[in-house]
């Protein structure tokens, strides 16, 4: 193996062409969030990745994402392109002035010149935190309503972003928007073990020992209730009514189907 006196460089890694690819389309699934928790480390990788690989390499990744369908369960949120995911992280790390075009939530189109500091994963969800050089203002995008980023090559001297981080930042802009649903449930369980299976997608309080408030805000009843009912511990919906309501069909559903069973052998007669 390996001696390394401090202070010394660790000699390439050499993969082939097969390595190669497998390590390019691992981390482009992983960028999707299919695994939680990577996606952040998958996109810095996965630049790294395409900027190296040769002409003939590219092609082949290239169409095994063209020719795969990505699948999720249920209304998982909308999907990013890798390319736009690279493209714009490339220019987060080289310092780089982007352009696009984005589409706002009510369907207007318009051209953005912006200075981009960090991308940040939230629930599904991508977001480009950068300074908006038009409305001299920072400003969160959603990557799913960008296309078409390109980089100017123009280099700029960082800001200094009005939030602890960029997560926090777009936090802060995703609490102030109106959202149709805001939901609170008591769960019977320790906020410890609550933060760890859904944290991520609301805060957790603490009651006590055995119990912990959990709030959250959705667009759809059907997150929610899917959350909950993935925390492995009873609960208690307190608001909205119109949750408990679709918890309540859920579980009618859920309850025909285990009364019906699994459909018995077939015991055909013999000849």
């Amino acid at each position: 193996g390996y001696q390394l006196a401090a202070g010394a460089a660790l000699p390439p890694l050499v993969v082939d062409d097969e390595e190669a690819v497998a390590l390019a389309v691992g981390l482009q699934a992983a960028a999707q969030g299919a695994i939680v928790g990577i996606e952040d480390s998958s996109i810095r990788a996965l630049t790294k990745v395409t900027q190296v690989m040769p002409p003939r390499l590219r092609r082949r990744v290239e169409a095994l994402r063209a020719m795969t369908v990505p699948a999720v369960w249920g209304s998982a949120g909308p999907t990013v392109d890798p390319e736009t995911l690279t493209a714009v992280a490339q220019a987060c790390r080289d310092t780089e002035r982007l352009q696009f075009t984005y589409t706002a939530a009510g369907g207007e189109r318009t051209a953005r010149h912006v200075e981009p500091h960090r991308l940040v994963s939230l629930g599904r969800r991508w977001y480009l935190v950068a300074y908006d050089l038009t409305r001299h203002d920072w400003r969160s995008f959603r990557l799913d309503r960008l296309d078409e980023p390109a980089s100017t090559g123009a280099r700029f001297r960082p800001r200094e972003l009005p939030a602890d981080d960029a997560a926090a930042f777009v936090r802060a802009g995703i609490d102030n928007l109106p959202a149709p649903y805001t939901v609170e449930a008591l769960v019977h369980a320790p906020a410890a073990a609550v933060r760890v299976r859904i944290g991520r997608w609301g805060t957790v309080e603490d009651i006590d020992d055995r119990r912990c408030l959990l709030r959250m805000t959705s667009d759809s009843l059907d997150w929610p209730a899917m959350a909950l009912g993935a925390v492995g511990a009873d609960f208690e919906v307190l608001s909205p009514p119109e949750l408990l309501d679709h918890v309540r069909n859920w579980a009618h559903r859920f309850s025909r189907a285990a009364s019906i069973g699994a459909p018995r052998r077939g015991t055909g007669s013999a000849c």
